[in-house]
């Protein structure tokens, strides 16, 4: 009976699992396109500056959670974000150029597949950083560390500072 009770319980922690361990890096497609994120390494040492626009991963007038690309579960109030080409998850810092506001986020989804933009905040991180009523504005995206639980990898753990 033990064995029994042992046996469902790993089962249920597997189905729990987000089929990834520590970061997700690999390939893609969507609408047509492949993409191929980058490398753990590399993203440490990435930044960018571009436009970013805000997206809202749940349902139903923002009361039903979404689910990311990494099969974790969002509401509005999470400070999340979407990136297409950054290993998952991330944690970045997100500056509104035109504000100077800053907010911290996880990056946990794919997108934004809207030509000419990099990033994809939660709503309630556009309106952290100032720009949730104007729909878009000109960031930059600095990768703070990549990965989760014993596999973060920060740049200061890697000397980059």
């Amino acid at each position: 009976m033990l064995r029994m009770v042992l046996a469902l319980g790993g089962l249920a922690l597997a189905s729990c699992s987000h089929g990834y361990q520590g970061y997700m890096t690999r390939g893609y497609s969507v609408r047509g396109q492949t993409y191929h994120p980058m490398s753990v390494g590399h993203a440490l040492t990435f930044q960018e500056t571009g436009t970013c626009s805000w997206y809202n991963e749940s349902a139903f007038c923002g009361l039903w959670p979404g689910t990311t690309s990494l099969g974790e579960k969002v509401m509005p109030w999470d400070l999340i974000a979407a990136h297409k080409t950054l290993p998952l998850p991330c944690l970045a810092k997100v500056t509104n150029l035109k504000t100077g506001q800053s907010v911290k986020v996880r990056i946990n989804d794919r997108g934004p597949f809207i030509a000419g933009r990099c990033l994809d905040l939660s709503p309630r991180a556009a309106k952290k950083i100032g720009f949730y009523d104007q729909g878009l504005t000109t960031v930059r995206l600095e990768v703070l560390s990549v990965g989760d639980g014993a596999y973060t990898r920060s740049k200061h753990r890697e000397g980059f500072f």
